[in-house]
Formats: C-alpha cells, sequence, structure tokens
C-alpha cells in the first residue's frame, strides 16, 4: 500500500495529483451482496480526495461509479457532484434510509455496492477486524452491527 496512484485533474489540464490508494477490502463478485459488500477506511474526512482514490481502486476491478449516496451529516462537505478520475459522480445526502455507517456506490458494470465505512481515526488493528468482517460472505451484518462489535474503544489511531 506504499505506492501512489497519479491522475490528472478532473478537467484534464492542470497539475498531476498524486494520492496513496484506497484502503479497499471488497466481498468476491460471486456472491450475492449482504448488508455490507465491504469496507473503506479513508485516511481522512476530505471527501473529494478520499473518493477519488476510493472511486479508482474500485473501477479497477468492478466497474465505473457513477452515482454515490450517503447518509446526510456524515462529511463536512456534501457536493452534489464530484470530479475523479476524468468523469463526474453524482452525490445524494439522505437523512434516512441509509445506515449511518455506510456509502453507497452505483456502478453500471457492477450494480450497488453499500461499503462500511471505517472512521478515519481507528486503530490499525480495529480497521483491520472491521475490513475483513465487512468482506467476509459468510457474515450478514450492517454496518451499524459491525461497528458496535468494536466499541468506542476502537477509535484514536494516533
Amino acid at each position: 500500500m506504499n505506492a501512489l496512484i497519479a491522475h490528472h485533474s478532473s478537467t484534464g489540464s492542470g497539475p498531476i495529483v498524486a494520492h496513496p490508494p484506497a484502503r479497499l477490502s471488497l466481498r468476491p463478485p460471486t456472491f450475492p451482496p449482504g448488508p455490507v459488500c465491504g469496507a473503506w477506511w479513508p485516511r481522512t474526512d476530505e471527501l473529494a480526495t478520499e473518493l477519488a482514490a476510493l472511486i479508482e481502486v474500485f473501477e479497477a476491478t468492478r466497474g465505473r461509479v457513477t452515482r454515490i449516496a450517503s447518509p446526510r451529516g456524515s462529511w463536512p462537505t456534501e457536493p452534489r457532484t464530484l470530479s475523479v478520475t476524468g468523469h463526474v459522480v453524482l452525490a445524494a445526502w439522505y437523512t434516512s434510509g441509509l445506515d449511518p455507517y455506510t456509502i453507497r456506490l452505483f456502478s453500471y458494470g457492477a450494480g450497488r455496492w453499500d461499503l462500511l465505512v471505517v472512521p478515519s481515526n481507528s486503530r490499525d488493528d480495529t480497521a483491520a477486524r472491521l475490513m475483513h468482517a465487512a468482506a467476509d460472505p459468510a457474515l450478514c451484518l450492517t454496518g451499524t452491527a459491525l461497528m458496535a462489535t468494536e466499541g468506542p474503544a476502537g477509535s484514536t489511531n494516533g
């Protein structure tokens, strides 16, 4: 995970932006989706940067992301569109209907993927357990249930 991913700015001109690859764990695509289909552990709460890294890694194995949905208040900013890796992703922010610990990705090729969002300040061991559990096809837990297994002691990596 030390490699950097480089991409041009969303307009196609301007400087190349480098960011670390997303920390992402996904269920195998052959398994039916559960309440969550994997986990994403962002490094910060800078949505535009973090989402660009997430989408780049997701698209490499699953297909182009066209939309996201997330609970209102889960990020400091709530843009309606996000420019990532040369295309625009539409964003929707909901007050109900989504697990507060998830983000939903929509892809033409891969359908809908609900991902547990591991808090960026989680301890490494806690995040590793959550990411493994969220991608385990044998488990059928919601984001809230997965987070409850760790309790409040799972945060503060420093």
